[in-house]
């Protein structure tokens, strides 16, 4: 057994990501239980304590095995870890009321390890609700945030090294430093690379699949056709075949595009078929976005028998394919301890069940889309889908809120009044909007209505530091948008909710203003700067007959962080007078909010 440093989950969405950052320095890593045995770890060079959504102190934290702390290798502990390693040493952890989402900037306080090569001031990623209120007596402070936050800390004595903040983000700028620096303390060779990924896995998708055949659910998108690619090259065009469903839930033109791209592969085992009548009567009257999510997935299951079905091939005879990330698992609560942020399509029952049974190959599950995106360029896979755009597999579905039009709001006077309080030195007005958004706050899911501010200053970073201290110190909501037009006159009167489904006309709208967004960044240059861009339509408006339009870009690796992307305002303004113009639509937004503490979608 090769050396290796050992990452204990405590239930955070960021875990395989610390594994992943530090294979990519190039040391091998495993990823245990926090209760396992520590003999498992005999050949650990370093043990990494994760993040997680419990507080030190709630009747329901992680099962934790303290003989972790007593063996004689370098510790990190990160968010959760930090505070943990702080509680056990005796130190001190408090809700103090205001949490730090999303940007913070670093301050030095003394000398530290991992701070080699890593200047100051620097920008790091949070997400946290609880804090270090007292530093352990083994204990120093090596860093701190601009609001005081304690962000870092290292044992006098021992290679323990503590950090409140997420090194292994994209978003904590030297973060990676930070990683290598405790890498350099471990002591552990290199072995791993994309290029051992693709060996690894076609053994182990051989051994997996075996003499049986694969039904692979193929979208387009760079996830199911890095999938089916490397599948293909594990077992053999003879054993597999891909099915495009055309949902409904399709981009505009999209579905004739996907096929003609796959045919110019040279792929011949791809067969086509148009469902959406299913879809659609599956999402009828839905009005919860994780009933629809569910809902789908068990479609695309009960799809996969009927086209088998239709070609006389014995359904018990067949796995199914699917191109899952890891995100995918995380976010579905598929790891222990991780909370439920959002439930993917590919993970619905139908499919837990067949995952039971041995019937599901996913070629991907252990990676992020940035790794991805690599195994596809490795495998000689085209740009064009490499780096197309992320598409769920429910695709527009999800960006179709619903609602009955009588839905009730939980304090939202309370929620208006912290927010004026939290505004009430700023330059600009604001609404809160009656509808809800799923969001990640401190790896927990959280699902409030979005706060919008109007007439603002147009100050990208102006935005982005109002937009954070709103979601950092009130509680209650975790999006923050930009009303950027209307063709309501009245400013300030009152958003109303309608009664709205996802049905055909609406997708019908969404897919128009879904092509404006998508055609300007593609005449623009803009496809590769930004990672995805989600157009949402609310079923809220003033007159409270119409829609209202989202506009959500981010700009992200791995899906796991993201912040939202600054497009210049001579390009969007046109944009959102197009939109205007389409029957129905009444008012647009921008999505100002990172993630966390909100999710890339609403649903």
């Amino acid at each position: 057994m090769q050396d290796f440093i050992a990452v204990l989950d405590f239930g955070s969405q960021y875990a395989h990501l610390i594994a992943k950052r530090i294979r990519h320095l190039g040391a091998y890593t495993q990823i245990f239980s926090p209760s396992a045995n520590e003999n498992l770890l005999h050949k650990a060079k370093g043990i990494v304590l994760s993040g997680g959504p419990a507080s030190v102190y709630s009747s329901d934290i992680p099962s934790f095995n303290l003989k972790m702390l007593d063996l004689d290798l370098p510790i990190l502990g990160l968010c959760y870890g930090h505070q943990l390693i702080t509680k056990e040493f005796g130190g001190t952890i408090a809700n103090t009321g205001k949490g730090e989402f999303g940007k913070a900037i670093l301050q030095y306080t003394s000398d530290f390890p991992l701070w080699q090569n890593v200047s100051f001031p620097n920008q790091v990623w949070m997400s946290h609700q609880d804090s270090v209120t007292k530093c352990p007596p083994e204990f120093e402070i090596t860093g701190v945030t601009e609001s005081g936050s304690v962000a870092a800390m290292g044992h006098r004595d021992r290679p323990i090294y503590t950090l409140q903040f997420h090194p292994e983000v994209n978003d904590s700028k030297q973060g990676r430093k930070m990683l290598a620096n405790f890498v350099k303390t471990c002591d552990v060779r290199s072995t791993w690379s994309m290029e051992t990924f693709i060996e690894e896995t076609t053994e182990r998708l051989q051994q997996e699949v075996g003499e049986q055949k694969v039904l692979m659910f193929i979208s387009g998108g760079v996830d199911s056709s890095v999938a089916f690619a490397l599948l293909n090259k594990a077992v053999g065009e003879e054993q597999m075949l891909g099915l495009y469903i055309n949902n409904g839930f399709m981009r505009k033109n999209e579905s004739a595009e996907i096929i003609e791209r796959y045919r110019q592969q040279g792929y011949t085992n791809i067969k086509l078929r148009d469902y959406s009548s299913y879809f659609l009567d599956a999402v009828a009257g839905q009005v919860d976005p994780q009933v629809k999510r569910q809902k789908i997935g068990a479609t695309f299951i009960r799809m996969r028998d009927k086209f088998l079905n239709e070609l006389n091939l014995p359904v018990q005879e067949w796995m199914l394919g699917q191109g899952t990330l890891y995100p995918d698992i995380v976010e579905s609560g598929g790891t222990e301890h991780a909370e439920v942020i959002k439930s993917h399509h590919n993970r619905v029952q139908e499919v837990l069940d067949l995952v039971e049974s041995g019937k599901v190959v996913e070629p991907l599950k252990e990676l992020y889309k940035d790794e991805v995106r690599q195994v596809g360029a490795l495998l000689g896979l085209p740009g064009s889908i490499v780096w197309r755009h992320p598409f769920p597999g429910p695709g527009l579905a999800i960006n179709v809120l619903s609602a009955r039009g009588d839905e009730l709001f939980p304090a939202p006077e309370k929620t208006a009044a912290e927010v004026s309080n939290c505004l009430q030195n700023s330059v600009c007005d604001y609404l809160i909007l009656p509808v809800r958004s799923v969001g990640v706050q401190g790896d927990q899911r959280t699902y409030t209505p979005p706060a919008a501010l109007i007439n603002t200053p147009r100050d990208w970073n102006w935005l982005e530091k109002e937009a954070t201290r709103l979601t950092n110190e009130v509680r209650s909501v975790n999006r923050v948008v930009l009303q950027l037009g209307s063709n309501s006159k009245d400013q300030h009167a009152p958003f109303q909710i309608r009664r709205a489904f996802c049905s055909k006309e609406r997708l019908d709208l969404l897919r128009e203003a879904d092509f404006m967004a998508t055609q300007m960044l593609k005449k623009n240059g803009l496809m590769r700067n930004i990672f995805q861009l989600l157009v949402i339509l609310l079923p809220i408006s003033k007159n409270g007959k119409e829609d209202s339009m989202v506009l959500r870009p981010v700009v992200s690796e791995d899906v796991m962080t993201a912040q939202f992307a600054r497009i210049d305002w001579n390009l969007l303004d046109p944009l959102v007078e197009s939109i205007l113009e389409l029957s129905g639509i009444e008012t647009v937004f921008y999505d100002i909010t990172h993630k966390p503490p909100g999710t890339f979608g609403w649903e």
